[in-house]
């Protein structure tokens, strides 16, 4: 089955979903649809892979290399960890790149189709907006990772947006091309599964902490979390930023971390938070475990 990957995902998005040209997708399909590749540095879109009118495994072209000289960032991603190298080179060939500058909204509920969007590089924050305006963050997406609306795999994206949280590098697919992968190879659908399971258990943990824990140690948690248990800086991440992640107020998030610095918890500097004391933290995040 791998001839049938041979696929176009501008054709399929295009086709089913008019209205996806309002946002980010719609900039990949429309401006470049040539088998040249395009520069990524001049904010083109480009195939992560020259397109082919057959691609078998005989013939398959090698893998794109990008500007720094790895490979494609479809070898790297998690999901993809089961494909033989020659396997990865056949479904580059299906997806188109681009970049997303920090602050670009990548996905628009009721905008944008059925659609997966593969992180290469930067990370996305999908978040909820309210009535006032006001956005919480639901989920940060990392690199070599996805995400995006996609109702074979239970991936919804629902009311959510998707934002560049950083410089982004992206390659997207459609629903027809996803759905050809998944039958040519379906242990990529499982990796998904077990992504998408992983994201719902750590929903469901701060869905118990809003309702159990006070702020101090939502917040607590929460650097624990960004810090990965304190073995690295939080670097790029505004006091805005966590408010979102919590729902809670700006002024709160600042208050606490000033109090924190003071007493050596935390070192604070420029969008850079670093933990001094890990044990004293993690006794805030334990010990203010009932709200009160």
């Amino acid at each position: 089955m791998p001839h049938s990957l041979a696929f176009l995902a501008t054709a399929s998005l295009m086709a089913n979903h008019p209205k996806v040209s309002n946002v980010l997708v719609g900039e990949v399909m429309e401006k470049n649809l040539s088998t040249n590749s395009r520069s990524i540095g001049n904010g083109h879109t480009t195939s992560c892979q020259p397109r082919h009118p057959k691609v078998n495994a005989e013939a398959a072209p090698p893998a794109q290399l990008d500007r720094v000289g790895q490979p494609s960032c479809l070898s790297a991603n998690r999901i993809f960890r089961d494909l033989s190298p020659e396997e990865i080179k056949l479904i580059t060939g299906s997806v188109r790149r681009t970049i997303a500058p920090k602050g670009k909204i990548i996905y628009t509920p009721g905008k944008t189709g059925e659609v997966l969007f593969l992180l290469c590089q930067g990370s996305v924050h999908l978040y909820h907006l309210s009535l006032e305006g006001r956005k919480f963050i639901v989920q940060s997406i990392g690199p070599m990772t996805f995400f995006g609306e996609m109702a074979i795999l239970g991936q919804s994206m629902q009311d959510s947006f998707a934002e560049a949280a950083e410089d982004c590098t992206i390659c997207v697919m459609g629903r027809a091309d996803v759905e050809k992968l998944i039958l040519w190879k379906p242990q990529v659908a499982i990796r998904m599964l077990e992504d998408i399971s992983q994201r719902l258990h750590k929903v469901q943990e701060r869905l118990w902490e809003s309702v159990f824990k006070s702020t101090s140690a939502r917040l607590a948690s929460l650097l624990l979390e960004l810090s990965h248990n304190g073995r690295q800086p939080i670097e790029g991440v505004r006091h805005q930023d966590l408010a979102e992640m919590l729902g809670i107020y700006r002024e709160t998030v600042t208050n606490t971390l000033d109090r924190w610095q003071s007493e050596g918890i935390i070192s604070l500097s420029r969008k850079k938070i670093s933990i001094l004391n890990l044990d004293q933290l993690c006794q805030v995040a334990e010990e203010e475990g009932l709200r009160k």
